[in-house]
């Protein structure tokens, strides 16, 4: 009997070992706190890579997210919308609401949860990370009614995955049997995603539920052909942000069309906030070449420019659609199975969709990008 419980309790052990981690590996914890989805997803590709670097488990945060009315962010869980299992063909991965309720009073005690940063930030608490000051910072960590006793600045050290000095020089500053859980205030990950880790998009999977939402409305509303999909930045905000394109080359996402050092060319404003007119044109020229598409899926924060679509395309044998009420997961896994993807350069939900769609070989292109006339005068 004896050697059975021995055997039981072995066996156990060896499956906390490979699935979540030990006490002697660590975990990272972290708050995607920065900017609505597209900016968190480039964040969690960084911090997935970093997490891997320094061989501990990675606690999937909750999706930050800010509804109409609410004053405070509303953290959704990480499943809620992707699968679990396919990240862990690349890393150890633990959902937040499983660590905090089966493995953080073992590791993490109440007087020894301390919040990393690389340096103070401004707060009520002077020389501190201030990990809880402001929306979403507090409301992130409320959530799991987590509060901290004390601060660590970890500069000058990175977070640069690749590497290997660096990484170990992690391991080396913060042992795990020391220093158990690591408690960001932001995500230890850079944005725009740093190439290196573009391909780790491949991990990233939908879930049953948007899996089968996806095929329902593809099926029930576009079914009879191919599709075009095309994601539209326009709301006030992004108008703004444009303004911006002329001193910040590499604005937001833009690294993904024009290249991280801008050799693969300049950005512009029509990348960034595309005229109809020129939307309109590109559409035209996109279905033209593809034949077979018949239908125009259109992914807006703000005007879908359905009217104008359909206007512009009476004498095309298409239909154009729109998600209603909006949905940005579904607009999301949608644009991911277009035969046909045209996006915004500049944004970040855009790139979300372009990575997903190299994995599966699928083809896309920007708005205004490359250049029509310059590529013309070259050929000449």
């Amino acid at each position: 009997m004896d050697k059975i419980i021995t055997l039981v309790t072995i066996i156990f052990s060896f499956n906390i070992l490979i699935i979540f981690g030990t006490k002697i590996d660590g975990y990272v914890i972290y708050c995607p706190c920065m900017g609505r989805f597209g900016n968190q997803a480039d964040h969690f590709l960084g911090a997935l890579a970093f997490s891997k670097g320094i061989n501990r488990t990675l606690v999937l945060p909750p999706w930050v997210e800010y509804r109409y009315g609410e004053i405070r962010s509303i953290q959704v869980p990480f499943d809620a919308y992707f699968n679990v299992d396919s990240l862990k063909n690349y890393h150890q991965v633990v959902t937040m609401e499983y660590f905090m309720r089966n493995i953080a009073q073992d590791v993490w005690p109440l007087q020894e949860r301390i919040s990393f940063c690389y340096t103070q930030r401004i707060g009520e608490i002077q020389n501190s990370c201030n990990a809880k000051s402001g929306n979403p910072f507090g409301p992130f960590w409320d959530t799991f009614h987590i509060d901290f006793v004390k601060s660590e600045f970890y500069g000058p050290l990175n977070y640069d995955a690749h590497n290997v000095n660096m990484m170990e020089l992690w391991k080396k500053t913060y042992p795990p049997n020391e220093w158990p859980v690591l408690a960001f205030t932001g995500a230890p990950a850079s944005f725009p995603v740093q190439s290196e880790n573009v391909y780790l998009q491949q991990y990233v999977t939908w879930n049953d539920d948007i899996i089968n939402k996806t095929k329902l409305f593809i099926k029930n509303n576009m079914s009879g052909g191919g599709f075009l999909g095309i994601h539209l930045r326009n709301g006030q905000d992004w108008v703004k942000a444009c303004q911006h394109v002329t001193d910040s080359p590499k604005l937001f996402s833009a690294p993904q069309c024009v290249g991280y050092k801008n050799e693969r060319g300049k950005l512009t404003a029509s990348m960034c906030l595309p005229q109809k007119s020129e939307i309109i044109k590109q559409v035209k020229r996109a279905l033209k070449k593809y034949k077979d598409i018949k239908h125009v899926f259109v992914a807006s924060d703000s005007n879908h420019m359905r009217e104008d679509f359909e206007n512009a395309l009476k004498y095309i044998d298409v239909t154009v659609h729109r998600l209603k009420p909006s949905n940005p997961h579904l607009d999301l896994a949608i644009l991911g199975q277009a035969n046909y993807f045209i996006g915004n350069c500049v944004s970040s939900f855009t790139a979300f969709v372009k990575r997903e769609r190299d994995v599966k070989g699928l083809p896309s292109e920007f708005w205004s990008f490359p250049d029509r006339k310059k590529t013309k005068h070259e050929e000449l």
